[in-house]
């Protein structure tokens, strides 16, 4: 899942309640006051089968010279530069007003699609709110929604899904898709310009050096696959913020895009909360990882740093913590080759396929000897096991009261997966369903 779809305004027309009901989530701030959202917050929407990514954006304010709103502008251009679709929301309550035309007048200029949109219109009778946008000739047709209760948005985004290209289907013969990841200036093109022997990626002590992903077909050592350079932002004379969330954006397509994600911790640092975002965009994709510490060799050490480490680390992931943890150098190339060979066996880990004869010959028994806790005077009692068809690894238990499995026996139920069976490196979902 790669495409973008940028929510684009003047303020306070809606744009985060509509981010929202897109996401289905309650992650941008909602509140009538003109400049709430600063910085771009993305997440992911799905319709009609498809996945898309969504950018909230600050609200434009055309020609001014507060470096405050000169700020939120310089974001809202990042995130028009980084989307494929652009969906232009308007105020069908206040109508068309001057900030409107400023922003049409913006987006003309880029040679992208864009939908206008006219939120607050919260029925069908309210829908001739929408003709004075006719007049900014950006589309010719305006889609009349309500963030706030849903109306028209299913009209919305069967046109927008429309828009998204098919993604290719999954062969088996396709080579493992491994990417570096990870926050600027931690050495993801150094490592790539190291394994592959050449200069293939720009390596700068800028962060943001690498614009776009960089594809490589490796083929050495007994190896083939391919690897991917995630990409950043040049460094500009905006706030840093831009350069972290535009390399962000960047970093969730490759994930999306990849088998295995070889995420890169600086290890003169320690594990940071950028480190741990990308971390939980992996996990959420459902994609392999493999932590590499990097800059091994800046480090002071002694017999016990690496297991210091290694605790610290699986410390901050947890609850997922069957993770593989290597410590490289790609100065001294320490344990490069070993960090490719471990996310080749991720790969293969994440296309296994387990038998339900041997499923359930090993989860049935341990099930019996302890069997989920009795909830509200009722026995849940787990009766098969079956590995679903998926292209990540997905486990169905089938059971009487599903409903009553609560957390903590869905991490023993885990466990004991991950104890039988080599799950190192991947997520795994479980799901309970009726018998």
């Amino acid at each position: 899942m790669s495409f973008t779809v940028a929510i684009v305004g003047r303020p306070n027309v809606g744009k985060s309640t509509l981010f929202n009901r897109l996401t289905e989530t309650q992650e941008a701030i909602v509140e009538p006051t003109a400049g709430v959202t600063r910085d771009r917050k993305y997440g992911t929407a799905e319709w009609q089968g498809k996945e898309f990514i969504v950018i909230d954006t600050g609200g434009v304010v055309a020609n001014s010279e507060d470096q405050f709103e000169q700020d939120i502008n310089s974001q809202v251009k990042l995130a028009i530069q980084e989307a494929d679709l652009i969906l232009f929301l308007v105020d069908g309550r206040e109508g068309l007003t001057e900030w409107d035309e400023e922003v049409a007048h913006l987006l003309r200029r880029v040679r992208k699609r864009v939908l206008v949109v006219c939120n607050k219109v919260d029925t069908s009778d309210k829908e001739d709110l929408v003709n004075d946008f006719y007049s900014l000739g950006l589309s010719d047709k305006i889609y009349p929604v309500s963030g706030n209760n849903g109306y028209g948005t299913g009209e919305l985004l069967d046109d927008l899904a429309a828009y998204i290209p098919e993604e290719p289907e999954e062969k088996p013969t396709d080579l493992p898709k491994i990417a570096i990841v990870g926050k600027p200036n931690v050495g993801k093109s150094s490592l790539l310009n190291t394994l592959i022997g050449e200069q293939r990626s720009i390596v700068s002590e800028v962060a943001g050096t690498t614009r776009d992903a960089v594809h490589t077909h490796f083929k050495s050592f007994g190896r083939e696959l391919i690897l991917v350079d995630t990409a950043g932002l040049r460094r500009r004379k905006q706030v840093e913020d831009d350069i972290e969330y535009y390399s962000t954006i960047r970093t969730i397509k490759a994930i999306r895009q990849s088998d295995v994600c070889m995420l890169l911790i600086d290890a003169t640092e320690g594990v940071t909360n950028q480190d741990l975002a990308i971390f939980h965009e992996i996990s959420e994709a459902n994609r392999g990882v493999v932590i590499l510490v990097n800059k091994w060799d800046l480090v002071e050490k002694d017999h016990k740093s690496v297991k210091q480490f290694t605790d610290e680390i699986k410390k901050r992931l947890a609850p997922f913590t069957d993770v593989p943890i290597l410590f490289t150098s790609n100065v001294t190339r320490q344990r490069l080759l070993k960090a490719l060979e471990v996310a080749v066996k991720v790969a293969e880990n994440r296309k296994q396929k387990i038998p339900t004869s041997r499923l359930n010959d090993v989860m049935l028994p341990l099930i019996q000897a302890y069997p989920p806790p009795v909830y509200k005077g009722k026995e849940v009692k787990i009766k098969f096991v079956t590995q679903l068809p998926t292209r990540s690894p997905a486990i169905a238990f089938f059971c009487s009261t599903p409903q009553y499995i609560k957390e903590p026996y869905q991490r023993f139920l885990e466990n004991k997966l991950r104890e039988h069976f080599d799950f190192e490196g991947i997520p795994v979902r479980l799901y309970f369903r009726q018998k």
